[in-house]
């Protein structure tokens, strides 16, 4: 039977009289040791805030990484964090909640707006506990407060994640009641929406200066949907509204969380679309710190890695020495990682970063002539490159000081001519995240292959990742769209 634990942010959160259960705070899970290892685990985040980056939101983000069941995930904590990520999914439960609300006498209700909070799926008033379970399944949080709005029918209005020092004295023995029934169930995963639609539209930014694809590299992606049936356009951010449009949405612009990348991903997801890069992928390859946890829980071969705080900054020292190679938990194209000669650098890169997130990684410096870039597509080995560093410099990308980017070269290899366990590494790394595309970056050692991260957007240009495959690289991918568009068709996944 799984095992359940319950994370607060300090001891003190979880009053004397409150229900004896296994309760740890968050800094001693994300120290790791025999929680990280467990297997089995249940893991109920009553952090004080769940804000993108607080200890709160790492809690559910290395829970994810160790193969831990947990509330709410970042998906969620994502969905909650912006009105116009979950507006996606409220607006399937307005319908009950005006059959609902619509039903109760005038007095019991201000005229143009209510108040619900809900703990684990369960509320204090008997005629919604119905609307109180579809909002919980919706949106697997511990303590939501719900807001709702009535201009001419009542409408979810808002809806926010709580902490546990919300709940007043008079709700706590019915928060723990409901604590209470929610361990004593199974867990589900939460339903997935599905329709069946069919076009695909390429979301890219025409202004980005180290865009996953060139301009002649889209074009190559209109032809191939047109020589394979499939009517490819090109979408930009205004188009937001007009997603639905389309059967399948393929992102080819630098993603990132709190972005409209994102939000697009998800909405895509949530209509049943084909997406790639899937919103699942994009919280899993955009943060390193759930990366160097994820690859650590099973295995996968990477460069001496730490996760800090700023009370174990110096860890970094002691455990693996200098030069030591710093970084930002988001970052592309080289973005956000810096290299720390000795302490007082150390110290003063972390400074700058801790004010940007609770956790950073540290990793052990390797330098290697080049990086191997393993494209992977379906858990498939797709293209293969070595990207070289940048000239006098340890990076494929050197950024200048005017924010001009300068480049190392590539050689572009097919996916046979690699070393066999450098795909083997590729793949095992990749198979974590998702079913995707993905480039999977390793450094070759004396000791073997090493992962140094995996992105889920993958650069993609004409005249180097497709060198060898040709049109060949772009027909596949359009190809696998349409795969998946008939599967779904088909009424299958």
């Amino acid at each position: 039977m799984a095992e359940h634990l319950l994370l607060v942010e300090q001891q003190s959160d979880w009053k004397a009289g409150f229900p004896r259960l296994p309760v740890v705070t968050a800094r001693d899970y994300l120290a790791g040791g025999e929680l990280a290892a467990k297997r089995d685990l249940r893991v109920i985040n009553l952090c004080r805030s769940y804000r993108y980056l607080s200890v709160g939101y790492y809690c559910s983000l290395l829970a994810e990484a160790r193969g831990h069941k947990v509330i709410p995930s970042v998906r969620t904590i994502q969905e909650l964090s912006s009105r116009a990520l979950y507006s996606l999914a409220t607006e399937e439960l307005d319908g009950l909640v005006q059959r609902l609300l619509g039903r109760r006498k005038t007095s019991a209700l201000n005229p143009t707006a209510y108040e619900l909070t809900i703990c684990f799926g369960q509320c204090d008033v008997k005629e919604l506990r119905p609307l109180a379970r579809e909002i919980f399944e919706t949106f697997r949080c511990p303590i939501l407060r719900v807001e709702f709005r009535h201009h001419g029918t009542w409408r979810i209005g808002a809806v926010k994640a709580l902490p546990l020092a919300a709940i007043p004295g008079e709700g706590e023995a019915p928060l723990f009641s409901a604590l209470e029934g929610y361990l004593s169930q199974r867990w589900r995963q939460p339903r997935a929406r599905l329709s069946y639609r069919y076009d695909l539209a390429i979301l890219h930014d025409p202004d980005e200066v180290l865009p996953p694809s060139d301009t002649k590299a889209l074009k190559h992606f209109i032809k191939a949907g047109k020589a394979l049936g499939v009517n490819v356009e090109l979408i930009q951010r205004r188009d937001y509204s007009r997603l639905a449009e389309y059967d399948a949405l393929f992102i080819r612009e630098t993603t990132r969380i709190g972005h409209h990348t994102f939000r697009f991903a998800k909405k895509a997801d949530s209509e049943g679309m084909v997406v790639i890069d899937d919103p699942d992928s994009i919280l899993r390859c955009t943060n390193k710190v759930y990366l160097a946890e994820l690859l650590a829980a099973h295995r996968v071969p990477r460069p001496e890695t730490l996760i800090l705080r700023k009370e174990n900054l110096m860890e970094a020292e002691s455990l693996i020495g200098y030069p030591v190679v710093l970084k930002i938990p988001e970052g592309s194209f080289s973005r956000g990682v810096f290299r720390a000669e000795d302490r007082a650098s150390l110290t003063r890169i972390a400074s700058r970063l801790f004010k940007q997130s609770d956790l950073i990684l540290a990793q052990e410096y390797l330098y290697t002539p080049f990086d191997w870039r393993i494209g992977v597509l379906d858990r498939q080995p797709f293209y293969a490159c070595q990207y070289l560093m940048s000239p006098d410099h340890w990076q494929i990308v050197k950024h200048e000081p005017d924010g001009r980017p300068e480049q190392g070269g590539f050689v572009t290899l097919p996916v046979e001519a690699v070393p066999p366990r450098v795909i083997k590494t590729a793949l095992k790394a990749a198979d974590l995240i998702g079913d995707g595309l993905y480039g999977v970056d390793l450094k070759e050692t004396p000791a073997g292959p090493v992962v140094i991260e995996v992105n889920d957007n993958p650069s993609l240009d004409a005249g180097v990742e497709d060198k060898v495959l040709g049109d060949q690289l772009y027909a596949r991918l359009i190809g696998e769209f349409v795969t998946r568009l008939d599967r779904r068709r088909a009424g299958g996944r």
